[in-house]
């Protein structure tokens, strides 16, 4: 007799990264060789998720054009079996409608909504702004709940109204509140994902489908066993690769900007031939090259 498979829905995938976007060396432009490189790499290692255009990409400082030529490049390199998700949300409701419809036409598997920054609307505001971006495409939708970048979290209430248009099917969770996940799980269809590395472990423990990892282009297999491990019941491998994933994750998230250290990261590991950020970011200096490049030595990835 076969057991009862457990394992939440997962609509976008289980392991999945938010690619960096490779520049050329200038920062001028988008490197779209270089970006495809990069989406066939981390596909190959442990990723069956890519999310591009989002924070770790440095959307901000992507043209609509590049975010589009992007996310086209990317979807050719890594074909149809790996999920592709686009980062579409803005401050800006008119904005978003026009990135969400544009990257719909691209083949792509859902889109990321993020609350809107900066504009910090009412809880309302942000449902009508949410509905509206979502409404806007048959794409399956994942929130995306970052109230240290957004200035607004998404509220209980907020979340149960999202929840019922089926086109809004996940979240991406990076404020941290396990309590409030396990409350909206329990009582809708939307499904979770990690949006903190740090966190990862507890995540997948209350039932999180999957993680949304800075951390998963620099050491994907590292957090497949994880979750493989979780998805088995096998919580001392599980907090096996979790303890070897602690020094990575500090070294990338909590010393430097996350698309910083990964894209240094990357470069040290060879996978991209330099590591050039658009500004506000700057490069990592030689102090915190020589700290990731200790925390990457210890855990076999360099």
């Amino acid at each position: 007799m076969t057991g009862i498979d457990t394992r939440p829905a997962r609509p976008f995938g289980t392991v999945g990264t938010a690619m960096v976007t490779p520049l050329t060396e200038d920062g001028h432009k988008v490197d779209l060789d270089a970006a495809q490189k990069l989406a066939v790499h981390i596909t190959e290692h442990g990723n069956d998720t890519i999310i591009v255009s989002g924070t770790t990409g440095e959307a901000p400082t992507l043209t609509d054009v590049e975010k589009l030529e992007l996310a086209r490049a990317v979807r050719d390199a890594v074909g149809p079996e790996i999920t592709v998700v686009a980062g579409v949300g803005t401050y800006d409701t008119a904005h978003s409608i026009d990135l969400a419809r544009e990257h719909a036409k691209l083949g792509l598997d859902g889109l990321l909504i993020v609350t809107p920054y900066y504009s910090k609307p009412s809880q309302a505001g942000v449902i009508a702004h949410t509905t509206a971006i979502a409404d806007s495409t048959d794409l399956p939708v994942m929130l995306y709940d970052i109230p240290g970048r957004s200035a607004i979290p998404l509220a209980y209430e907020t979340l149960m109204r999202l929840a019922e248009n089926p086109r809004i099917q996940a979240v991406k969770d990076a404020k941290a509140d396990l309590h409030q996940a396990s409350r909206i799980m329990a009582q809708t269809d939307l499904v979770y994902y990690s949006g903190e590395d740090g966190l990862n472990l507890p995540w997948l423990s209350i039932g999180a489908s999957g993680i949304v990892s800075v951390v998963g282009q620099v050491a994907g297999e590292l957090e497949k066993e994880m979750i493989d491990a979780v998805d088995r019941s096998d919580l001392a491998a599980a907090r096996a690769a979790h303890l070897r994933l602690v020094p990575v994750v500090e070294a990338i998230m909590n010393h430097m900007p996350g698309a910083v250290a990964a894209k240094a990261a990357l470069h040290l590991q060879g996978v991209l031939p330099h590591a050039t950020m658009r500004g506000p970011h700057i490069a990592a200096d030689t102090d915190q090259l020589r700290m990731l490049e200790a925390a990457l030595e210890a855990a076999g990835l360099i």
